[in-house]
C-alpha cells in the first residue's frame, strides 16, 4: 500500500483516537457543504504548505501510517493532506470514497501538486485544496500558477 501523487490510498478501518474525534464532531453536522467547511478548517489548523520545504523535507512523502501523519503538526506535503482529508471525509458518512478524486495541476512552472475535487450529491464538484489554505485558497478552489 503506497501513500503517492496518482493512486488512493485505501481508508483503515481503525482512526488514530483524535481522529476518530474530528469524525465524530463533523459527523453531528447536517450537510455535506457543512461537513466540507468544518473538515477544511480542522485541517488547515493542523497542517500547512510551503513551496520551499517541498524540496528540503522529502522524507514524508512516502508516509502511509495514519497515526504518524496525524500526529504530525505544521508542514506537510499535499498529498498526505489530501489522504488525510479523503478519510475524514468518507469516515463522516456525508461522502463515498469514490465521490473524491485526486487531480493535479502545476505550481511555480516545476511543482506537481495535488488537490481534490468532491463530488455533492447535487451532481456539482468542489475543488478542496488543504495545502493552499496557508496561500490563502479558499474551499472551492486550488493552487495554480505562479
Amino acid at each position: 500500500m503506497k501513500n503517492n501523487f496518482l493512486s488512493k490510498t485505501k481508508i483503515p478501518e481503525k482512526l488514530p483516537s483524535e481522529m476518530q474525534k474530528a469524525v465524530d464532531e463533523i459527523r453531528k453536522l447536517q450537510s455535506q457543504g457543512q461537513c466540507l467547511a468544518k473538515a477544511y478548517e480542522i485541517m488547515a489548523k493542523r497542517y500547512s504548505g510551503r513551496h520551499f520545504l517541498v524540496y528540503t523535507r522529502p522524507i514524508p512523502i512516502f508516509s502511509f501510517d495514519i497515526e504518524k501523519l496525524w500526529n504530525r503538526a505544521g508542514f506537510m506535503h499535499c498529498h498526505n493532506m489530501n489522504y488525510l482529508m479523503r478519510i475524514l471525509l468518507v469516515k463522516s458518512g456525508f461522502f463515498k470514497n469514490e465521490d473524491i478524486e485526486n487531480h493535479w495541476t502545476i505550481i511555480k512552472y516545476v511543482s506537481l501538486h495535488q488537490y481534490l475535487r468532491v463530488k455533492l450529491d447535487n451532481g456539482k464538484h468542489i475543488n478542496v485544496d488543504i495545502w493552499g489554505a496557508s496561500h490563502g485558497v479558499k474551499l472551492g478552489s486550488y493552487v495554480h500558477g505562479f
